[in-house]
């Protein structure tokens, strides 16, 4: 703990939890006011400096962040999750256990990120299909990354699209159709190339 972050009321933090300069924990929503929402961080947990969590937020044992991570309001992200430099998580994002998001991601409002799953640098998912149309805030669907699938560098992933589990998606894809477990897909528009289990090191990932 130092004296020039700060954790506003509400907040729980778990045991061992490090928190470095300029951090701000519990960030009111708009609309909100402080300590309406509680947040939790779980032991061992190292945040740091200038990430901002707002208020809502479940977050599990281990957690790390890279420097001036932003993550919205009421969230739900599991034990050893990690997510790196300048990454940014929406509102009502499920985060399962063991995510690993590197740096200069983007996870919008209503994604699902399940146990596992690796998400490269410049990952940026969408959940808007007509971005801007009238009514598109209230058909909103974000991504759902399946188990243990990875998204290479530099990929794009279209609303409500559903990587499956243990998939590869290849760096700078974009992806606008559902990817099938186990299924490897690169290009724009993504298409299946190969299936994990045939490329040299897939049965080690199966």
């Amino acid at each position: 703990m130092n004296g020039t972050s700060i954790i506003l009321r509400g907040v729980r933090l778990g045991r061992g939890v490090v928190i470095e300069d300029f951090c701000i924990l519990g960030a009111v929503p708009r609309g909100g006011r402080e300590g309406d929402l509680e947040t939790w961080i779980g032991d061992g947990s190292f945040l740091r400096s200038h990430t901002v969590i707002y208020a809502g937020n479940r977050i599990g044992a281990g957690f790390q962040t890279g420097n001036k991570v932003n993550i919205r309001e009421q969230n739900e992200i599991g034990d050893n999750v990690s997510i790196g430099t300048l990454s940014v998580v929406e509102h009502h994002v499920r985060i399962g256990q063991g995510v690993r998001i590197h740096s200069q991601a983007f996870i919008p409002e209503f994604s699902v990120i399940e146990d596992g799953a690796w998400i490269g640098p410049n990952v940026v998912l969408t959940n808007a299909r007509y971005p801007q149309s009238p009514g598109a805030k209230d058909n909103l669907r974000g991504p759902v990354i399946r188990s243990h699938a990875r998204i290479g560098a530099n990929t794009t992933i279209l609303p409500g699209v559903t990587v499956g589990r243990n998939a590869l998606v290849g760096a700078g894809s974009v992806v606008t159709k559902d990817v099938p477990d186990g299924g490897v897909v690169a290009g724009n528009p993504a298409r299946v190339i190969n299936t994990l289990n045939n490329l040299p090191y897939g049965e080690e990932h199966s």
